[in-house]
């Protein structure tokens, strides 16, 4: 995925979730099954996209990912919520059903 693609996603869609991760990143690895369990449960709207972090150097610059795992919410086009490294799951989800609810009607 080139960034242009990406920036076109992000406006196109009702949401978008990036997920940035490394290969060597065990943290990583074990966190992206939950996330995508916890996500395809309550925003399923939400576009699901992963990224890894050294193989995506520009697209990661571009957003100012400096370490890995780091997800970041864009809702109607604009980030909503970054999160890194230590990362509360349930945090982000209760950050998120509001206004995901809203701009879904759910």
């Amino acid at each position: 995925m080139t960034l242009e693609e990406l920036e076109n996603t992000i406006k196109t869609e009702v949401g978008v979730l990036l997920y940035f991760s490394g290969e060597k990143c065990n943290v990583c690895h074990a966190l992206r099954p939950k996330f995508k369990e916890v996500f395809d449960a309550n925003f399923s709207q939400l576009k699901q996209i992963y990224l890894d972090a050294h193989e995506n150097p520009q697209i990661s610059a571009h957003f100012q990912v400096f370490s890995v795992p780091t997800m970041i919410v864009f809702m109607d086009g604009r980030e909503f919520a970054r999160e890194g490294r230590s990362v509360s799951l349930h945090q982000l989800t209760e950050k998120l059903k509001r206004p995901y609810g809203m701009m879904t009607e759910q």
